[in-house]
């Protein structure tokens, strides 16, 4: 068993070989709470929700940190906006994003640190930056000089002499314009932290590489995070840490964003489709369907059709689950197919892993309809393992009220179809086919899909046109 993974930082596919045997740490950048969650913020922990259950499936112990940036400056800008302090607007899209990641599925991470609690850590590592001459403090600020660090750019592929000045500060009193900030003087009205070089409070890049090894140590398997920032965020974090002497990430994976109209979602572009606004039109499984069903390395091109789409291909999933369930009850997760196992290995692929499960699935409405329920329960044994890996199992406990059929809607709803489903059977068995036949196309016409089998007619929604 060999999984393979696209380390961003060498640019290939490369076989995952753990620091520690049976073990995988990761890290992955969260959050910015500015404000609440679009899906394309929520598709990164999407991403690494799926990958850590896959380990976990392959028999390492995952230990998953996913970091919380609760102080910069977009948010401050909100809090001056709203005349309330950083940590209310912090706090208030902290919990929005909670909310996300729970409602479409995602396991909670072992640990999530907000970047406010490790300020201490911060500072030990500035000053030993700056004992080492990575770094220098210049009117309250401190500032790393990316000269001192020979490799930086390798892992987005820039080299220096052709960057831009760091956007992250345009103050004189750095020696080179290309200097990123690790720490930023305090401004009046804005929030503050004491340091030996004056009140301030961090920069964007320093927080992930104190915590990161706060928590994981010198050393950890997997560094994680949207392809947007390779640069500047990530080639700062190596440069940050490797320079003060950790080995850091052993392997870089990013995954590629949700587009609409070609760009990426966003504020700024008017565009972002809020977590939760999107779970009003379509079920939370199903969303998490659509933004698990591309490659984690593929843009998303969002739209209602193509959401949709996805729905309809969840609910031929879950209709064998729910018709399987019935016929022989609600057997365990068993063993995934070897299709799906070895496009699971390949980088996680889940458009192939899919395809497996879709197959599976088509052999046990065969069975089914041939009433060989030993065939039955090995498919769907199959295709729980196979669903759960991916988070969408419809009866795991974490769906419970949002699998379709669950709730009180669908109770009343069942009451009216059953009661016409009767009338139609007993005009059936009075050989009344006219007014069978009209039972049926009205039930049609309402959207309800008939399927006559040996144990009676059963009932579903039909797949939107």
């Amino acid at each position: 068993m060999t999984i393979t993974v696209y380390d961003t930082a060498t640019r290939q596919l490369r076989p995952f070989e753990p620091l520690r045997p049976g073990e995988v740490s990761i890290y992955l950048c969260g959050a910015t709470v500015q404000g609440p969650p679009h899906i394309g913020h929520i598709r990164g922990g999407i991403v690494f929700d799926v990958a850590s259950r896959w380990f976990a499936y392959r028999g390492f112990t995952v230990t998953l940190v996913r970091n919380v940036t609760d102080i910069d400056d977009k948010i401050i800008a909100v809090s001056a906006e709203e005349g309330v302090p950083f940590w209310r607007v912090a706090m208030r899209n902290e919990r929005a994003f909670s909310w996300g990641y729970d409602v479409l599925g995602c396991l909670k991470p072992d640990a999530e640190p907000r970047a406010t609690g490790h300020v201490t850590e911060m500072v030990d590592l500035m000053q030993q930056l700056i004992d080492q001459g990575n770094a220098y403090a210049a009117g309250g600020d401190v500032y790393f000089d990316v000269s001192s660090y020979p490799d930086y750019g390798s892992l987005s592929g820039q080299k220096l002499d052709d960057l831009q000045p760091a956007a992250d500060s345009s103050s004189e009193a750095k020696r080179d314009v290309r200097d990123f900030a690790l720490w930023k003087s305090a401004k009046p009205g804005e929030p503050s932290w004491p340091t030996p070089w004056g009140n301030g409070r961090p920069g964007w890049h320093l927080e992930c590489s104190a915590m990161a090894h706060r928590y994981l140590g010198a050393a950890f398997d997997i560094h994680g995070g949207g392809v947007d920032l390779v640069f500047p965020h990530h080639e700062n974090e190596i440069a940050q840490s490797k320079s003060a002497g950790d080995d850091f990430a052993s392997y870089w994976l990013h995954n590629y964003w949700v587009t609409t109209s070609g760009e990426k979602m966003s504020k700024s572009l008017g565009n972002s489709l809020l977590v939760s606004e999107v779970v009003k039109r379509v079920r939370p499984i199903e969303l998490r369907y659509y933004l698990v069903a591309a490659h984690y390395r593929s843009h998303i091109e969002y739209s209602e059709a193509a959401m949709h789409d996805a729905a309809a291909g969840f609910r031929r999933l879950e209709s064998f689950v729910e018709h399987a369930t019935e016929r022989v009850g609600a057997t365990e997760p068993g063993t995934v197919c070897a299709e799906f196992e070895q496009a699971m290995d390949n980088d996680f692929g889940v458009p192939a892993a899919l395809a497996a499960v879709h197959d599976v699935v088509r052999e046990g409405n065969r069975a089914l309809a041939e009433g060989s329920d030993d065939a039955v329960r090995g498919s769907l044994a199959a295709v729980r393992a196979m669903l759960g890996i991916l988070g969408i199992d419809p009866l795991a406990s974490m769906w419970a009220g949002d699998v379709a059929g669950s709730d009180r809607l669908h109770d009343v709803v069942d009451a009216l179809v059953v009661a016409q489903l009767e009338r139609r059977a007993q005009a059936r068995e009075a050989k009344d086919f006219a007014t069978a036949d009209a039972i049926r196309a009205e039930l049609t016409a309402a959207g309800v899909a008939i399927e006559d089998t040996a144990d009676g007619a059963r009932w579903s929604l039909a797949e939107e046109a």
